[in-house]
Parts: C-alpha cells; structure tokens; sequence
C-alpha cells in the first residue's frame, strides 16, 4: 500500500541507489525504487531540487537510450503535472458541484422535513376533524333518536287527551242527561202540586163539614206528620251528604290534569252518584207517594179539624219548600259541576 506522501531525502536515497546500479535516476524509475510511492510531480521536484544542488546532472557513461529515456521521463512529467493540473481543476469543478449538491440536498431535505411536519400536521387534522364528525354523527344520531321518542310520546300524550276528550264529553252528556231528567221532575213535580193545591183547595170546604169526625184521627195524623217531618229532615240530611259526593267529585275532576288514567275511577265515583241521586230521587218519590197516600186517607176521613187541615197545609208548604230547595240545590251542584267540568277541560288541553 503506498505511503501517505514521500521526502526529500527518501528521493535522494533512492538516485543514488539507482547511480550506484549506474541506472539513469528518472521519475519512474525513482518512484519505483521507493516503492511506487509518492507523487511524481513530487520525485520530479525533488529530483530537479538535488540535480541544481549538485550542479547539474550527473551522468555516469549515459547511452542515448538512456537520454531518450529521460527526455521520455521528463514528458511523461509534464504530461502528469498538465494532467494532474487538468485533475485538479476537475476536483475543484467536481467538489464545488458536490458542494452545490449537498446545499440543493440539504435544501430539499429541509423542505421535505417542512412538508412532513406539514403533512403530519394535516394528518393530525383530518384525525381530529373525523373524530368530531364522528361526535357529530352520533350526536345527531341520539337527537334523532329523542326526536322520534318526543314525537312518538307526544302523539300517545295526544291520542290519550283525545281519549280523556270522549270521557269528558260522555260525562257532560251523562250530567246533561241527569240535569234534564231532574228539571222534568221538577216539573212534573211542580204540576203535581199545583193539581194537589187545587185539589186540596176543594177538599177544605169539604173537610169544614167533617171537623168532628176528624178528632179521633188528630193523633194518628200527627204522627203521620212527625214521620213526614223527620223524613223532610232525612232527605235535606240525604241532600246535604249527595252535595258533598258531587262537591268530592268535583274536587276529583279538578284533578284529571295529574290523574289522568283514573279517570275511570272517576266515571264510576260519577255513576255511583248519579245512582245515589236516583235513589235519592226514588226516596223523594216514596214520600211523595206516601204524602198522596195520605193526602187520600185524608180525604176518607169523616170529619177534619181546622187546625189539624192548618197544620197539614204548613207541613206541605215546608215539604213544597224543602222539595224546591232539594231541586234548586241539585241544579246549582249539577251546574257548578258542569262549569267545572268545561273549567278542567281547557286546562288540560296541552297547546
């Protein structure tokens, strides 16, 4: 392997060796001596350096080939400096294009860093762009799903105030109904008492002539008229506990906003009562049957006294007036219930 660079004096050991073997000293065949080391323009320095020291060439008995030999040494010199020179600009050339190299390459590397970053900044962006579609989608999603749950809710909510519509209604029909039937038996009931009115009006010149007859019967009638007292007492007594009922179910149609799916609890309370005023409408009928009853015993007896047909005329003004009263008394609760009702409907109306 050749050396990293040769001296002066390793130059002039390897001439003199060569005179010594009375070989001509050219560059070739120095550098072979030294091994094929050094750079001929170097061995041709040096060797014209120690030919100047030692005044001249020496040449000991030299032919002519060996002079060909070093004018072919000393051209095939120049011709390596020119070449080496050649090389040298061509290095030169070669390493400023390799340095203009690196710099475009290092240049494109830092733009291809910068386009990284950029492209992992756009990567990163796109990642968190689709994580928040992908939010946004199941949001959207569950909303939807709470829409259709909303809408499904509100057309039950719908269909059930519909229901509660129908129910309501066929209440008002049904109080309608039981208001009308009490206004007909007001009336037939007012009518009945005014045929009885003229009829009694005809039996008291009747029962003038039959005063006498009448004392034996005084006791007995009284007592027909205690029981008939204490069954008016019974009846406002009836009439104050059916006020209440309906004052109840009032109460509970107030509640059919929050209480919604018992209104059939309700339209049976409501059909419990309508049966207890019918009762109560039977139980009136009773002593008005029972009244008659005695009203035509009265009209069998012989004989009356004034006072006892006095009494009798007090004590049926007091039922009249009791029974008046009872009816007035069941269309204000029948009225007040149906305000109620028409009250509780609207509110329950979700607009």
């Amino acid at each position: 392997m050749a050396r990293s660079g040769i001296y002066k004096i390793d130059v002039k050991r390897a001439r003199d060796a060569l005179l010594a073997q009375r070989v001509h000293p050219s560059v070739d065949a120095v550098r072979i001596a030294l091994g094929n080391t050094g750079s001929k323009t170097t061995i041709h320095k040096y060797l014209k350096e120690l030919e100047d020291e030692d005044g001249g060439p020496k040449e000991i008995g030299a032919t002519i080939s060996e002079a060909l030999q070093d004018l072919v040494g000393r051209l095939a010199t120049q011709l390596q400096e020119e070449a080496t020179l050649q090389i040298n600009t061509v290095r030169a050339e070669q390493e400023t294009m390799e340095r203009r190299h690196a710099e475009a390459l290092a240049a494109a590397q830092q733009e291809a860093e910068q386009w990284q970053a950029r492209a992992q900044r756009l990567e990163q962006s796109l990642a968190d762009e689709q994580a928040t579609n992908a939010h946004t989608r199941e949001t959207l999603q569950r909303e939807t799903v709470l829409r259709h749950t909303a809408e499904q809710h509100a057309v039950d909510l719908k269909e059930r105030l519909a229901e509660n519509d129908l129910h309501l209604q066929s209440l008002e029909d049904k109080h309608r109904h039981a208001r009308e039937a009490l206004e007909h038996y007001r009336q037939s009931t007012k009518e009945q008492r005014e045929q009885e009115q003229r009829r009694h009006e005809h039996q008291v010149h009747q029962l003038q002539a039959e005063l006498r007859l009448a004392q034996q019967a005084v006791v007995v009638k009284q007592e027909e008229v205690t029981r008939l007292n204490q069954d008016g007492v019974r009846l406002v007594s009836d009439l104050s506990h059916a006020q209440k009922g309906l004052y109840d179910t009032q109460a509970q149609i107030r509640q059919l906003e929050q209480k919604v799916e018992s209104l059939q609890g309700v339209e049976q309370r409501a059909a419990m009562l309508a049966a207890q005023l019918q009762d109560r409408d039977q139980q009136i009928k009773s002593v008005m049957e029972r009244l008659t009853a005695a009203t035509a015993l009265s009209d069998t007896l012989a004989a009356r006294h004034r006072e006892l047909e006095l009494e009798l005329v007090i004590t049926q003004a007091k039922l009249d007036t009791q029974r008046v009263i009872a009816d007035e008394l069941r269309q204000y609760v029948m009225k007040d219930a149906q305000t109620s009702l028409v009250t509780t409907n609207p509110q329950s109306s979700p607009d």
